[in-house]
Protein backbone atom coordinates (compact mmCIF):
# COMPACT_ATOMS: atom_id res chain seq x y z
CA UNK A 1 0.00 0.00 0.00
CA UNK A 2 0.92 3.28 -1.14
CA UNK A 3 0.30 6.92 0.57
CA UNK A 4 2.35 8.62 -1.87
CA UNK A 5 0.98 9.32 -5.05
CA UNK A 6 1.37 6.72 -7.49
CA UNK A 7 3.41 9.03 -10.14
CA UNK A 8 6.17 9.51 -7.34
CA UNK A 9 5.88 6.03 -6.30
CA UNK A 10 6.31 4.75 -9.61
CA UNK A 11 9.53 7.34 -10.19
CA UNK A 12 10.93 6.37 -7.10
CA UNK A 13 10.47 2.80 -8.23
CA UNK A 14 12.31 3.22 -11.65
CA UNK A 15 15.52 4.82 -10.08
CA UNK A 16 15.67 2.08 -7.11
CA UNK A 17 15.14 -1.00 -9.20
CA UNK A 18 16.80 0.45 -12.10
CA UNK A 19 14.60 -0.45 -14.85
CA UNK A 20 11.05 0.12 -15.79
CA UNK A 21 10.48 -3.50 -15.60
CA UNK A 22 11.33 -4.13 -12.43
CA UNK A 23 10.08 -1.37 -11.03
CA UNK A 24 6.34 -2.79 -12.49
CA UNK A 25 6.95 -6.30 -10.56
CA UNK A 26 7.94 -4.59 -7.12
CA UNK A 27 4.25 -2.19 -7.70
CA UNK A 28 2.25 -5.31 -9.49
CA UNK A 29 1.82 -3.44 -12.59
CA UNK A 30 2.75 -3.85 -16.06
CA UNK A 31 6.09 -1.78 -17.15
CA UNK A 32 3.52 0.10 -19.32
CA UNK A 33 2.01 1.68 -16.75
CA UNK A 34 5.11 2.51 -15.13
CA UNK A 35 6.04 4.16 -18.20
CA UNK A 36 2.78 6.19 -17.96
CA UNK A 37 2.77 6.92 -14.84
CA UNK A 38 6.42 8.08 -14.86
CA UNK A 39 5.60 10.52 -18.58
CA UNK A 40 2.15 11.79 -16.86
CA UNK A 41 4.52 13.29 -14.01
CA UNK A 42 7.58 14.50 -16.00
CA UNK A 43 4.30 16.48 -17.94
CA UNK A 44 3.00 18.10 -14.48
CA UNK A 45 5.85 19.09 -13.87
CA UNK A 46 7.47 20.36 -17.27
CA UNK A 47 10.70 18.63 -16.98
CA UNK A 48 12.67 15.04 -17.97
CA UNK A 49 13.12 13.53 -14.53
CA UNK A 50 14.59 9.44 -15.55
CA UNK A 51 16.98 8.78 -17.94
CA UNK A 52 15.96 5.75 -19.68
CA UNK A 53 19.02 3.98 -19.83
CA UNK A 54 20.50 0.40 -17.92
CA UNK A 55 20.18 0.88 -15.53
CA UNK A 56 17.82 4.40 -15.13
CA UNK A 57 19.41 7.10 -13.33
CA UNK A 58 17.56 10.66 -12.66
CA UNK A 59 18.66 13.56 -14.19
CA UNK A 60 19.07 16.53 -12.79
CA UNK A 61 15.47 17.45 -12.09
CA UNK A 62 14.79 13.88 -11.49
CA UNK A 63 17.88 14.24 -8.62
CA UNK A 64 16.15 17.42 -6.61
CA UNK A 65 12.72 15.24 -6.77
CA UNK A 66 14.49 12.03 -5.51
CA UNK A 67 16.17 13.95 -2.48
CA UNK A 68 11.98 15.27 -1.40
CA UNK A 69 10.73 11.45 -2.34
CA UNK A 70 13.11 9.54 0.01
CA UNK A 71 12.43 11.35 3.47
CA UNK A 72 8.67 11.38 2.43
CA UNK A 73 9.33 7.32 1.78
CA UNK A 74 10.61 6.72 5.40
CA UNK A 75 7.25 9.02 6.36
CA UNK A 76 4.94 6.55 4.87
CA UNK A 77 6.61 3.50 6.17
CA UNK A 78 5.67 4.73 9.74
CA UNK A 79 2.48 6.02 9.43
CA UNK A 80 1.46 2.44 7.72
CA UNK A 81 3.48 0.97 10.78
CA UNK A 82 1.12 2.89 13.51
CA UNK A 83 -2.18 2.80 11.67
CA UNK A 84 -2.26 -0.81 9.91
CA UNK A 85 0.35 -3.11 12.21
CA UNK A 86 -1.25 -6.05 11.46
CA UNK A 87 -0.42 -5.37 7.36
CA UNK A 88 3.65 -4.58 8.40
CA UNK A 89 5.63 -7.49 9.40
CA UNK A 90 8.39 -4.65 9.74
CA UNK A 91 8.40 -1.03 10.42
CA UNK A 92 9.62 -0.34 6.62
CA UNK A 93 7.52 -1.86 4.25
CA UNK A 94 11.07 -1.26 2.12
CA UNK A 95 14.89 -0.99 2.83
CA UNK A 96 16.27 2.09 4.07
CA UNK A 97 18.51 3.31 1.56
CA UNK A 98 22.60 4.58 3.42
CA UNK A 99 25.72 5.07 1.58
CA UNK A 100 28.85 3.99 4.03
CA UNK A 101 32.25 4.00 3.18
CA UNK A 102 34.05 1.04 3.18
CA UNK A 103 36.64 1.30 5.98
CA UNK A 104 33.57 1.61 8.75
CA UNK A 105 31.37 -1.16 7.12
CA UNK A 106 33.84 -3.18 7.53
CA UNK A 107 34.57 -2.43 10.75
CA UNK A 108 31.67 -0.78 13.42
CA UNK A 109 29.14 -0.22 11.04
CA UNK A 110 27.22 -3.42 10.87
CA UNK A 111 26.67 -3.61 14.46
CA UNK A 112 24.76 -0.94 14.41
CA UNK A 113 22.58 -2.54 11.49
CA UNK A 114 22.22 -6.01 13.53
CA UNK A 115 20.82 -3.84 16.25
CA UNK A 116 17.87 -1.76 14.24
CA UNK A 117 17.10 -5.21 12.44
CA UNK A 118 16.73 -7.15 15.43
CA UNK A 119 14.98 -3.88 17.66
CA UNK A 120 12.67 -2.54 14.51
CA UNK A 121 13.27 -4.84 11.54
CA UNK A 122 14.37 -2.51 9.33
CA UNK A 123 15.92 -3.77 5.94
CA UNK A 124 19.05 -1.59 4.47
CA UNK A 125 20.01 -0.75 1.08
CA UNK A 126 23.55 0.25 1.18
CA UNK A 127 25.51 2.00 -1.30
CA UNK A 128 29.48 1.77 -0.54
CA UNK A 129 32.07 4.84 -1.43
CA UNK A 130 34.97 7.22 -0.07
CA UNK A 131 34.16 8.78 2.99
CA UNK A 132 34.85 11.87 0.92
CA UNK A 133 31.93 11.51 -1.91
CA UNK A 134 29.40 9.37 0.38
CA UNK A 135 27.57 12.99 0.62
CA UNK A 136 27.20 13.26 -3.21
CA UNK A 137 24.89 9.93 -2.99
CA UNK A 138 22.42 12.18 -0.12
CA UNK A 139 22.68 15.05 -2.23
CA UNK A 140 21.31 13.72 -5.64
CA UNK A 141 18.72 11.77 -3.83
CA UNK A 142 19.87 8.12 -3.64
CA UNK A 143 20.23 7.51 -0.27
CA UNK A 144 18.04 8.71 2.87
CA UNK A 145 21.04 9.26 5.00
CA UNK A 146 25.44 8.77 4.55
CA UNK A 147 28.21 8.57 6.84
CA UNK A 148 30.80 11.33 6.16
CA UNK A 149 33.78 13.02 6.38
CA UNK A 150 31.97 16.03 5.84
CA UNK A 151 31.28 17.96 8.56
CA UNK A 152 29.18 21.00 6.73
CA UNK A 153 25.58 19.92 6.14
CA UNK A 154 24.03 19.83 2.66
CA UNK A 155 20.99 21.55 2.87
CA UNK A 156 18.11 20.59 4.20
CA UNK A 157 20.17 18.24 6.60
CA UNK A 158 21.30 16.96 9.70
CA UNK A 159 24.47 16.26 11.00
CA UNK A 160 25.45 14.10 13.76
CA UNK A 161 29.48 13.61 14.61
CA UNK A 162 30.71 10.05 15.02
CA UNK A 163 33.88 10.30 16.10
CA UNK A 164 37.23 10.02 14.01
CA UNK A 165 38.78 7.24 11.88
CA UNK A 166 42.78 6.41 13.32
CA UNK A 167 45.10 5.35 10.61
CA UNK A 168 48.62 4.23 10.87
CA UNK A 169 51.42 3.59 7.68
CA UNK A 170 51.99 0.31 7.58
CA UNK A 171 54.21 -2.27 5.54
CA UNK A 172 55.44 -6.04 6.20
CA UNK A 173 58.81 -5.97 8.00
CA UNK A 174 61.13 -6.67 5.04
CA UNK A 175 59.06 -3.98 2.59
CA UNK A 176 60.02 -1.68 5.30
CA UNK A 177 63.80 -2.70 5.72
CA UNK A 178 64.02 -2.58 2.29
CA UNK A 179 62.42 0.99 1.71
CA UNK A 180 62.24 2.89 4.70
CA UNK A 181 65.26 1.99 6.85
CA UNK A 182 65.97 5.82 7.24
CA UNK A 183 62.42 6.04 8.09
CA UNK A 184 59.30 7.65 6.27
CA UNK A 185 61.24 10.24 4.08
CA UNK A 186 60.29 12.05 0.41
CA UNK A 187 63.24 10.15 -1.44
CA UNK A 188 62.10 6.84 -0.17
CA UNK A 189 58.03 7.45 -0.41
CA UNK A 190 58.76 8.28 -4.06
CA UNK A 191 60.13 4.68 -5.01
CA UNK A 192 57.90 2.72 -2.29
CA UNK A 193 55.27 1.15 -4.19
CA UNK A 194 51.50 2.01 -2.49
CA UNK A 195 48.30 0.62 -2.00
CA UNK A 196 45.38 2.82 -2.91
CA UNK A 197 42.00 1.88 -2.55
CA UNK A 198 41.12 3.30 -5.59
CA UNK A 199 41.50 6.98 -7.32
CA UNK A 200 39.16 8.58 -5.08
CA UNK A 201 41.17 7.78 -2.08
CA UNK A 202 43.28 10.52 -0.94
CA UNK A 203 44.34 9.62 2.39
CA UNK A 204 47.82 8.35 1.38
CA UNK A 205 48.72 11.47 -0.75
CA UNK A 206 47.24 13.52 2.10
CA UNK A 207 49.50 11.42 4.49
CA UNK A 208 52.46 12.00 2.30
CA UNK A 209 52.16 15.77 2.01
CA UNK A 210 51.49 16.24 5.87
CA UNK A 211 55.17 14.31 6.46
CA UNK A 212 56.86 15.51 3.38
CA UNK A 213 55.22 19.10 2.59
CA UNK A 214 55.94 17.69 -0.86
CA UNK A 215 54.05 16.28 -3.80
CA UNK A 216 55.19 12.82 -4.57
CA UNK A 217 54.22 10.66 -7.76
CA UNK A 218 55.02 7.19 -6.28
CA UNK A 219 53.61 3.78 -7.83
CA UNK A 220 50.82 2.51 -7.05
CA UNK A 221 48.50 -0.26 -6.69
CA UNK A 222 45.23 0.18 -6.62
CA UNK A 223 42.49 -2.18 -4.68
CA UNK A 224 39.03 -1.83 -3.50
CA UNK A 225 38.91 -3.40 -0.62
CA UNK A 226 39.91 -2.77 3.23
CA UNK A 227 40.33 -5.61 4.41
CA UNK A 228 42.94 -6.65 1.89
CA UNK A 229 44.85 -3.95 2.51
CA UNK A 230 46.22 -5.23 5.40
CA UNK A 231 46.76 -8.66 3.94
CA UNK A 232 48.26 -7.04 0.60
CA UNK A 233 50.76 -5.27 2.96
CA UNK A 234 51.45 -8.09 5.07
CA UNK A 235 52.76 -9.67 2.11
CA UNK A 236 54.80 -7.05 0.82
CA UNK A 237 53.03 -5.44 -2.36
CA UNK A 238 53.78 -2.27 -0.90
CA UNK A 239 52.68 0.28 1.93
CA UNK A 240 49.73 1.67 2.84
CA UNK A 241 47.54 3.51 5.50
CA UNK A 242 45.33 1.11 7.62
CA UNK A 243 42.08 1.39 10.02
CA UNK A 244 44.07 1.53 13.43
CA UNK A 245 41.16 -1.05 14.71
CA UNK A 246 42.09 -3.52 11.57
CA UNK A 247 45.53 -4.13 12.74
CA UNK A 248 45.81 -5.79 16.07
CA UNK A 249 46.14 -9.49 14.64
CA UNK A 250 48.38 -8.80 11.82
CA UNK A 251 50.98 -6.69 14.12
CA UNK A 252 50.75 -9.73 16.82
CA UNK A 253 51.86 -11.94 14.73
CA UNK A 254 54.82 -10.09 13.25
CA UNK A 255 53.08 -10.23 9.35
CA UNK A 256 53.36 -5.82 9.58
CA UNK A 257 54.75 -3.13 10.79
CA UNK A 258 53.51 0.52 11.51
CA UNK A 259 56.34 2.77 10.19
CA UNK A 260 56.46 5.27 12.41
CA UNK A 261 54.46 5.25 15.56
CA UNK A 262 54.47 8.78 16.16
CA UNK A 263 52.53 9.67 12.75
CA UNK A 264 48.82 8.91 11.56
CA UNK A 265 46.07 10.55 10.43
CA UNK A 266 42.62 11.25 12.00
CA UNK A 267 39.83 11.04 9.75
CA UNK A 268 36.23 12.77 11.67
CA UNK A 269 33.36 10.50 10.21
CA UNK A 270 29.72 12.18 10.57
CA UNK A 271 25.93 11.05 9.90
CA UNK A 272 23.98 13.13 7.89
CA UNK A 273 20.50 12.69 7.00
CA UNK A 274 17.30 14.36 5.78
CA UNK A 275 15.92 16.74 8.28
CA UNK A 276 12.61 15.43 8.69
CA UNK A 277 10.54 14.38 12.03
CA UNK A 278 11.48 10.75 11.55
CA UNK A 279 11.28 8.12 13.93
CA UNK A 280 12.89 5.99 11.71
CA UNK A 281 15.77 8.30 11.04
CA UNK A 282 16.02 9.30 15.21
CA UNK A 283 16.62 5.07 15.53
CA UNK A 284 19.18 4.86 13.34
CA UNK A 285 21.08 7.79 14.28
CA UNK A 286 20.59 6.75 17.84
CA UNK A 287 22.43 2.84 16.86
CA UNK A 288 24.95 4.60 14.83
CA UNK A 289 26.17 7.31 17.43
CA UNK A 290 26.40 3.81 19.84
CA UNK A 291 28.16 1.94 17.72
CA UNK A 292 30.31 4.40 16.72
CA UNK A 293 31.23 5.31 20.14
CA UNK A 294 32.81 2.00 21.01
CA UNK A 295 34.94 1.99 17.92
CA UNK A 296 35.93 5.62 16.57
CA UNK A 297 37.90 7.61 18.55
CA UNK A 298 36.48 10.83 20.05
Amino acid sequence: MDLIHPQLAAFAAVLEEGSFEAAARRLSITPSAVSQRIKALEDRLGQLLVVRQTPCRPTPAGERLLSRVRPMQALQAEALADFLPEENGTTLARSVPIAVNDDSLATWFLSALSVLHQQHGFLFDLHVDDQDHTLELLRVGTVLGAVTAVAAPLQGCEVHPLGAFRYRAIASPEFAAHHFNSGIEAAALAHAPMIVFNRKDELQWRFMRRVTRARIRPPVHYMPTSTGFVEAAALGLGWCLAPESLLDSALQTGRIVILDPTRWLDVPLYWQHAAVRSTTLQQITRALRDAAEGALIR
